[in-house]
């Protein structure tokens, strides 16, 4: 039988009663580790301001056993997450029935909302045959078969709706999602996974990314990483794009050629549709900050912390979570996780440091000369910070952290000393390395750091780093996306001013106005500027980032600083400032 997922993917339209009480928001399938739980399946984001909350979870844990028990699904399992706006609802679902599972989950919530709202539902008897047609369509029993195979082999499977993978990179095979092989007819020995490290947090990812990556490389591995960014192997870019959600894991770690992997995990990957793997080496926790709030009921800081420590879901069974013991969130979600940690932190006293050194646990610190790793037994690696390249001898605080996450990473994987300790010290924030974080130009003798930070926390940090340079004159470039709040555009451009700058240049990004007037955003950050006492005539509004870029550049004097928050056209500007060097 041959699998036709387009015919399947539109092959039912479940009908939802509508009301502005109770608002179905989303449903989706989930391919592994989330917000709920480890399991695929589907999920529904419901959410009202209308009923008891706990009231909708009965009714539909009550509609969802029927339509299971209809369909003969007794191995599906549920779960529900109340938030403060409304309820998630999941089902867990074999791979091979994901899009099944979605009609299964909205077929319960039409027979749910229409008791809630007390309307008739249709015919149950029609709902359920047609369910049964659909799950007939898409049952493939090769690839459950191959999946139980893989499993008790402790080997990765990813799918797709067009392929099935065994294995990572060199230790991987593929087959077409109709042409699956008997798992006696797979040479089993040449399967295997690659060591991969899943990096998630709210700042530091991509950064974290790509110095893990020169790192695996300066062990001569043939290293690959997913991000916001692009695919990247080696020094092939495979595509260029947003890639931190399973698409850009799949289509990384089914290249042959690699054999290890940093992905980038960003929240909306992990709320839309879950990681694509368990059998990750490592994963990584950054720092936790308010950032992307009010999407699939993650509506807090908190909410943001349970949904990125998904990352350990993924891990095999030796597999070590590295965390950051310095901020408060990751310590309180790793403090209940099961997981093996390895915690990283710029205070030797830190709580967590000293209880890991005692209990001879892994961890990593700053004594502020150096970073020290602590194997269990004994420091087993130091790296002087003056000799890593992106910690600004020590003054970029947020690249010192960054620098010992992927220090305790390449340990995790078995990467040698004296190749983590070149890729430290060999790796440049300039734009061919980390292009877009904190990259420094020296322009008629002043100093110009361009930087993608777009949260608060990103700036805050960054703007620290800067306010400790001494500098003649200041220049700020700043503009943000029309989507965010008056109240988040406020937020921003107080961090941004904490370095003091005498003239602010704000500007507009025209693919990211979002519903904005040309020229709102850049009079709601001039407002802010006057509030913090910067005269009118020291802010200048240009209606691109390299406008404004080119005015600041004409005016640099030897001793100058500057700031370019330049979220688009970063190539034009590093153009520029090269230009500008010459």
């Amino acid at each position: 039988m041959t699998i036709n997922i387009e015919e399947i993917e539109d092959f039912l339209e479940i009908s939802i009663p509508s009301s502005d009480k109770l608002v179905l928001e989303s449903s989706r399938r989930v391919t592994g580790p989330g917000l709920l739980w480890e399991k695929p399946g589907a999920i529904l984001d419901v959410f009202t301001d209308h009923f008891d909350k706990q009231h909708i979870v009965d009714v539909w844990l009550t509609e969802i056993q029927k339509v299971l028990d209809a369909v003969d699904w007794p191995d599906s399992l549920t779960k529900v997450r109340i938030f403060d706006t409304g309820v998630n609802l999941a089902i867990s679902a074999s791979i091979d029935l994901l899009y099944s599972a979605v009609f299964v989950v909205e077929t319960s919530w039409h027979l749910t909302a229409n008791k809630l709202l007390d309307k008739k539902p249709e015919d149950f008897v029609t709902l359920i045959s047609d369910l049964k047609t659909v799950i007939n369509m898409e049952q493939n029993p090769p690839v459950l078969k191959l999946q139980q195979t893989a499993k008790k082999k402790q080997i990765d499977v990813l799918w797709d709706d067009d392929f099935v993978s065994i294995g990572h990179g060199k230790g991987s095979e593929k087959w077409e999602i109709n042409e699956i092989p008997d798992p006696q007819d797979v040479n089993w020995q040449m399967l295997h996974n690659v060591p991969v490290a899943l990096i998630t947090g709210t700042n530091g990812k991509s950064t974290s990314v790509r110095l893990s990556t020169a790192i695996a490389e300066a062990a001569g591995l043939v290293g690959g990483s997913t991000s916001t960014d692009y695919v990247r192997l080696g020094d092939e870019i495979l595509d260029y794009g947003d890639y931190s959600g399973p698409g850009g894991a799949r289509m990384l770690l089914r290249d042959k050629r690699l054999e290890i992997a940093f992905l980038e995990v960003a929240r909306g990957g992990i709320l839309r549709r879950g990681l694509p793997l368990t059998e990750a080496t490592a994963a990584m926790v950054t720092n936790i900050a308010a950032d992307h709030l009010g999407e699939y009921g993650v509506n807090t800081v908190k909410h943001l912390a349970d949904a990125k420590f998904a990352v350990a879901g993924t891990l095999s069974k030796d597999g070590v979570l590295v965390l950051n013991a310095d901020d408060d969130l990751v310590v309180n979600n790793g403090l209940k996780s099961s997981s093996n940690i390895c915690w990283f932190s710029l205070d030797q006293n830190n709580k967590q440091i000293l209880d890991a050194k005692k209990k001879g646990s892994l961890c990593c610190w700053s004594d502020g000369g150096s970073i020290n790793y602590f194997d269990g037994k004994t420091i087993s690696l130091k790296v002087l910070i003056n000799e890593i390249p992106i910690t600004m001898s020590g003054a970029a605080r947020f690249n010192v952290q960054n620098a010992m996450g992927a220090l305790c990473l390449a340990k995790a994987m078995n990467i040698p000393d004296e190749a983590i300790i070149k890729g430290l010290t060999s790796f440049t924030s300039t734009p061919e390395d980390n292009p877009g974080r904190c990259n420094e130009f020296i322009v008629k003798g002043a100093r110009i750091f361009v930087d993608f930070a777009h949260n608060p926390h990103s700036i805050n940090a960054i703007s620290d780093m800067l306010d400790n340079i001494p500098a003649g004159h200041k220049y700020l470039l700043i503009g943000q996306a029309g989507d965010r709040s008056d109240q988040d555009i406020i937020d921003l451009t107080k961090g941004a001013l904490k370095f003091d700058p005498d003239t602010v240049i704000t500007i507009d990004l025209i693919e990211y106005l979002r519903g904005r007037e040309m020229g709102e955003t850049a009079e709601i950050i001039k407002s802010e500027c006057i509030n913090h006492g910067i005269s009118e005539t020291s802010i200048h509004y240009f209606s691109s980032p390299p406008e404004g870029a080119k005015y600041i550049i004409d005016r640099l004097k030897p001793g100058d600083l500057g700031l370019l928050l330049a979220l688009a056209e970063r190539d034009k500007i590093f153009q520029m400032l090269k230009d500008a060097s010459i």
